[in-house]
């Protein structure tokens, strides 16, 4: 193949303007992508025996004409604003619709990212100062900067064997100040909704889904997402399916709706949302951020959307592939899983007796060339250090300027269940294109290093 794109044009006498800009595309992907499609072959599948195992970035390697389709229309219409141009644009528009109709949702909105649809969520649920959000200890940043940016102050508790909220924890740590939870389908799988959703209605606690790692999973037969009050998704690269960055929300609720309108688009509430709410509205103009999905986005999601059932489907036959070859090993405790159903099969875990014994089993994977890792994708936060020091974009801001506030304490002390937990899983990653021969040589190499380690 050549890597010269000129060369390419100049053998192609007669070529269309979208067939021009396909292959510009084409070529400039190749050429910014030269390691990593490499590794994308090998984690469709094409990994010889001796070769390392990976699983690649998920939705990249569904990319096809079907999302190049879409943008090269974004740019002929010339129209890559969602909500006005030289044409009516659709994208955004479309996916939207096409995304709340796969969650089973009466309203999504789609964003920039999924720290935008966490801001939106939070102000939709008119979290402020004064509040207290209960987050879990292990997970993503955004997680505790929409509380931190909404003037509220997060309250962590730990997780469980599940590696999300205890929903135990989350009990203990409720005050009278507690004005939402947020629990997040982490690495994959479902958190234990049922107690968490009991707890909440019983004191009357908003329930914000963080389904950021878990786009297309569910509990008990029902979306993840959806089982809240609102529910959050992000569509970055490490994510199920992506445009790079990208975010979206949905609810059943008018008014949580209605407020996240308003506030991803500058405060007034535009046309097609009120048309969605039915001609009504239940808030006031306020002062909000700009965070608008771009036509150019839509158009890859929309894309991507119909291919994440199949995209689950190669992940969990790889996953469930691996659970049965191991699940008889002496004393093997996997991770819980509330609804095995629901999970999507990100990875396997396993927990050993120590951070000693994890480590070595680890990196005895690693020689086999098994993707093997500690927990990865989040942040133990109660420990990091502008956390445990409480800092912010000013320092008057109300977050910790409260008598609550002023007396928290963050630090190991305050997530010790969530420490041990950490240190002793194994992650072994699945891929949605792993073969069986793949499959088949992580079952071999945990089966022979696990007895070394326990």
């Amino acid at each position: 193949m050549s890597t010269n794109p000129e060369n390419e044009c100049a053998r192609v006498p007669q070529v269309s303007r979208r067939g021009f800009l396909a292959a510009g595309a084409t070529a400039a992907s190749s050429a910014a992508l030269g390691l990593a499609l490499p590794r994308a072959s090998v984690a469709a599948g094409q990994a010889a025996a001796d070769e390392p195992i990976s699983p690649g970035f998920f939705a990249s390697q569904f990319y096809d004409n079907r999302e190049e389709e879409a943008l090269l229309d974004v740019v002929e219409t010339g129209s890559p604003f969602r909500f006005w141009g030289p044409t009516v644009p659709k994208k955004v528009k479309t996916f939207e619709e096409k995304y709340a109709e796969y969650m089973g949702a009466k309203y999504a909105l789609a964003v920039t990212s999924g720290t935008a649809a966490l801001d939106c969520a939070v102000v939709a649920l008119e979290v402020g100062p004064g509040d207290e959000v209960i987050v879990p200890a292990y997970t993503w940043w955004s997680d505790y900067t929409c509380v931190v940016h909404a003037g509220a102050l997060p309250v962590f508790a730990d997780i469980d064997r599940s590696l999300c909220l205890d929903p135990e924890d989350f009990a203990r740590r409720i005050t009278p100040r507690t004005k939402a939870v947020i629990p997040v389908h982490l690495l994959g799988g479902p958190c234990d909704m049922e107690p968490i959703m009991e707890t909440a209605r019983k004191k009357g606690i908003a329930v914000l889904e963080d389904a950021a790692q878990c786009v297309g999973g569910s509990y008990h037969g029902k979306k993840l997402g959806t089982i809240g009050d609102v529910g959050i998704y992000s569509f970055q690269l490490n994510k199920m399916i992506s445009s790079g960055e990208g975010g979206a929300l949905v609810t059943d609720q008018p008014l949580i709706y209605e407020r996240a309108a308003r506030f991803h688009s500058m405060g007034p509430l535009r046309r097609i949302f009120r048309e969605r709410l039915g001609g009504q509205s239940q808030a006031d103009t306020f002062a909000g951020e700009n965070f608008r999905m771009s036509e150019f986005t839509g158009a890859v999601l929309g894309a991507q959307l119909p291919k994440l059932n199949t995209m689950i489907a190669g992940l969990r036959r790889a996953a469930d592939a691996a659970r049965d070859g191991i699940k008889d090993l002496p004393g093997i405790r996997l991770r819980k899983r509330p609804d095995p159903q629901g999970d999507l099969g990100y990875a396997v875990y396993f927990e050993l007796e120590n951070k000693a014994a994890r480590d070595r089993c680890i990196g005895e994977l690693r020689k086999r060339k098994i993707p093997a890792g500690t927990l990865s994708g989040s942040v133990l936060l109660p420990i990091h250090e502008s956390v445990m020091g409480k800092q912010t974009r000013h320092p008057r801001w109300p977050s910790f300027t409260s008598p609550e506030g002023r007396a928290i304490k963050y630090g190991p002390d305050s997530c010790r269940q969530t420490l041990g937990i950490f240190d002793r899983f194994v992650q072994v990653r699945m891929g949605p294109k792993y073969t069986e021969q793949m499959t088949d040589r992580i079952v071999a190499a945990i089966r022979e290093v696990y007895p070394m380690v326990t």
